[in-house]
């Protein structure tokens, strides 16, 4: 089963096991969450109502995305600014898309596997964390640099003009 589900201003697809980076969200590494604002559902071609799904997932890591320049130049003025971001994020496991129905017998039965799971995780060290956080990190499209102009071959005429003179 599928859902779309918008957290952070966007919208993702979303279906059990799949690994997302979304905004921050809070919690820790090993939280379980449930992202409501489910858009659509569906099994292959059929749609479900998508006020009774819910969508759980477990929090992999707290980390930061990709580095963005920012630059600012005025030509002529001496006027140069050069500043970094990189915007919070947090990744997703997605654990379950159901019915919330089913959520809570589902979210019983996977109780008796958390401590298994969390165990994995607390004894994972944190440079696996960082280098899982960096595969799954979605990558910035980079803007095109337009190509330098090539300059004219320069003017032979001074030259010219000085054998002309002699």
């Amino acid at each position: 089963m599928f859902a779309v589900v918008r957290t952070g201003g966007k919208q993702y697809r979303v279906a059990a096991g799949d690994k997302i980076a979304v905004e921050k969200l809070a919690g820790e590494a090993g939280d379980t969450v449930t992202l409501g604002d489910v858009l659509l559902a569906g099994e292959g071609d059929d749609l479900a109502e998508a006020g009774k799904v819910t969508v759980s997932a477990e929090i992999i890591a707290q980390a930061k995305s990709e580095k963005v320049i920012v630059f600012k130049k005025r030509r002529r003025h001496n006027y140069r600014r050069k500043a970094g971001h990189r915007q919070q994020m947090t990744l997703l496991r997605i654990m379950q898309v159901g019915d919330s129905k089913a959520a809570p017998k589902a979210a019983a039965a996977k109780a008796d596997d958390a401590p298994k799971a969390a165990d994995k995780t607390a004894a994972a060290p944190a440079g696996e964390a960082k280098a899982e956080a960096a595969k799954a990190a979605p990558k910035k499209a980079v803007a095109d640099k337009k190509p330098a102009a090539k300059k004219a071959p320069a003017k032979k005429a001074s030259a010219d003009k000085a054998e002309e003179q002699k």
